[in-house]
């Protein structure tokens, strides 16, 4: 009887192994190694095993008579024997993929030489792969900071994408085969905050980094190219620009810029020109960058990238480089500037009489601040009655747009600041002189939009649509203040962007532009171009049509909606650290309504902070019931805050 070659798989603790070995057909197949007829054992597997050298030598000889052999004869000419031992040894490096030879139906032939080193660079391919990929498992598997010179090219593509994906940016299917790989095994597959976790343990990641911020060009600032670019038109603005020739002289007119001490971009100044038969005119001035920056130049695309400044915990993102933003195009006190100026000739009931817009030269006397405008406010000294006089202007017409339904809601603010590398609560209180500027800054916007109406001009509108409010007596029931406010604004729709004028509903004006920061915002710069084309002044295009400006808007709003998640993280971030500091207190709120009354989730005011904040609430909880607000849990690392609300005298 033929003698033959059985086959048994048996699971061994580090590969998985198909032994072969001639037996008699009457021979039972043993179910372990070291039992009739495999008289051998693992050990002496690995003994029989040939060196590279040997293998390389039958190869040759192989190669050269261009045979092909049956196992057996292959076992005998490398091994010099057929015995079970040897021809399973033999067989189970060629089921491993040998580079040198191919088995296939029993029979073993050379591979040709191309094959043998494309086999070769592919295993070495395959075993560097294996070795980076464990490289970035020891390291990211770590749990504080490693060597990161271990780390190549690869491994840092994936840090940044981790980095990404912490941010929202990106999901974990966006993220490559292997380095989602990793994450399943490292179990850190199904939370960002514990990639970030491990990002900040390991020093990729800055605590205080915020990864929305990734990918967007506040990142890395402004580059070489664009810095210089600044610096040349720095050197240019001591020179005549195109439609100088046609800016108001108004030097001579008083006017003064009003800011937080701390501002250094200062955008708008406020003037009161009396006139001969003792009317008073209302001019607002602001800045001009569209001066020195071009539409389409380097500085231009950058900005409109950015689509606006940002104003962070930690300082001031720009739009433009600030040796621009905070010097050359700032309305500096004692020193001509160039501006957009509007002048304003209100009737007896706040309405406007008449009004334009002009380019002007303009120079502020003094820089107040608003604790500096509030006392002149105050005090109306005769030699300064000049501020005085334009807040009560300015108050006839915020009464004549109460009148038309705008919705005043003016509360003390809180905003966390770092300081010194520590959260601080900075709270900013309503005045006189705030509620001054910013009635001129709407009636500027408002201004605009009318002379964009009436010249057929597209601009970029701001509206909102109607709300149904509450009835007077329900908001008379919640009583003054941050609680009746709130039930208000629950009511009111997003406010509206597009080249097609309406009104604007919590504002109380028929049209309205956003036109008074054309340092920190793009779309206002836009605003003064689209007025400068309109005018027809020299070095200006035609203005761009309502299809053209819609294009660019759209383009705008990804890049605003950026900076706004980027100024959300900053501000919620900046509260859990501040949170982490004071975890311990206790602070009385106000309950001011419900987020998810399915989740027992509300949001509360903590009033000696001007703060709202959302807070696990009873469910019972009422506008405007009273309750005590404690820290159940905070990790600024992990973006969490967990804050809870309990009726006081219990919790």
């Amino acid at each position: 009887m033929s003698v033959g070659f059985r086959a048994k798989e048996q699971v061994l603790p580090a590969r998985r192994i198909t032994l072969i070995a001639p037996s008699p057909p009457s021979t039972d197949v043993a179910v372990k190694l070291g039992v009739f007829p495999w008289e051998f054992d693992e050990q002496d597997l690995s003994k029989a095993c040939l060196t590279r050298r040997e293998w390389g030598q039958a190869w040759v000889l192989l190669s050269e008579s261009s045979e092909t052999v049956e196992l057996s004869e292959f076992a005998d000419l490398v091994h010099g024997s057929r015995d079970a031992l040897h021809c399973a040894s033999t067989w189970l490096c060629l089921e491993n993929g040998d580079d040198l030879f191919r088995f296939k139906q029993g029979r073993v032939n050379p591979r040709l030489l191309p094959e043998v080193r494309s086999r070769r660079l592919e295993r070495r391919r395959q075993q560097l792969e294996q070795t980076r990929f464990q490289c970035w498992m020891d390291y990211f598997g770590a749990k504080q900071g490693t060597d990161h010179q271990e780390l190549d090219q690869l491994h840092h593509e994936w840090i940044e994408q981790l980095i990404r994906f912490c941010a929202g940016t990106i999901s974990l299917d966006d993220l490559s085969t292997e380095l989602r790989q990793s994450l399943v095994m490292l179990r850190l597959d199904q939370s960002r905050g514990d990639v970030r976790e491990r990002l900040v343990s390991l020093g990729q990641l800055d605590p205080h980094q915020l990864t929305s911020m990734a990918g967007t060009p506040w990142t890395d600032g402004f580059n070489a190219e664009l810095t210089a670019e600044a610096e040349r038109l720095i050197l240019l603005s001591l020179e005549d620009q195109p439609g100088d020739s046609e800016r108001i002289d108004l030097t001579h007119q008083p006017c003064v810029t009003i800011d937080d001490a701390e501002t250094r971009d200062i955008d708008d100044a406020l003037g009161l020109e009396r006139l001969a038969d003792d009317q008073l005119r209302i001019w607002i001035h602001i800045a001009d960058p569209g001066r020195l920056i071009t539409a389409g130049s380097p500085l231009d695309l950058e900005a409109r990238r950015r689509g606006s400044s940002l104003y962070l915990s930690r300082g001031i993102l720009p739009m433009f480089p600030s040796n621009l933003s905070t010097e050359v195009f700032s309305l500096k006190a004692s020193r001509r500037n160039a501006a957009w100026s509007t002048w304003v000739d209100l009737d007896s009931t706040g309405d406007v009489n008449a009004s334009g817009i002009c380019r002007s030269w303009v120079n502020p006397r003094y820089r107040l601040t608003y604790d500096d405008a509030d006392e002149l406010i105050d005090f109306a000294p005769p030699e300064e009655a000049d501020l005085s006089d334009l807040h009560a202007l300015l108050a006839t017409r915020r009464h004549w747009r109460m009148e038309r339904g705008a919705l005043l809601m003016d509360l003390p603010e809180g905003r966390i600041r770092c300081r010194d590398g520590q959260p601080t609560v900075e709270i900013t209180e309503p005045s006189p002189s705030r509620e001054m500027v910013a009635e001129a800054m709407i009636l500027c916007g408002t201004v605009a939009a009318t002379k964009g109406i009436d010249n057929a001009l597209a601009l970029p509108f701001r509206s909102q649509l109607p709300a149904e409010l509450p009835t007077p007596a329900q908001l008379e029931s919640l009583g003054d203040g941050a609680v009746r406010f709130a039930a208000i604004k629950r009511c009111l729709s997003r406010g509206l962007m597009g080249t097609t004028p309406a009104a604007h509903f919590s504002l109380g004006v028929p049209a309205y532009t956003q036109a008074t920061s054309p340092i920190r915002r793009y779309g206002d710069l836009l605003v003064q171009r689209q007025i400068a084309a309109m005018l027809s002044l020299d070095g200006h295009d035609d203005p761009l049509d309502k299809e053209s400006l819609q294009t660019l808007l759209q383009q705008l709003e990804t890049a605003v909606r950026e900076g706004l998640a980027v100024t959300r993280e900053d501000q919620r971030h900046w509260q859990q650290v501040w949170f982490e500091h004071h975890s311990s207190e206790r602070w009385p709120v106000d309950f001011l309504r419900w987020l998810r009354p399915q989740d027992r989730l509300g949001l509360v005011r903590i009033e000696e902070l001007a703060l709202d904040l959302a807070a696990t609430c009873p469910p019972d909880s009422e506008p405007g019931d009273g309750l005590v607000l404690s820290v159940a849990g905070v990790d600024s690392v992990r973006d969490q805050l967990h804050l809870v609300a309990d009726v006081r005298g219990t919790g």
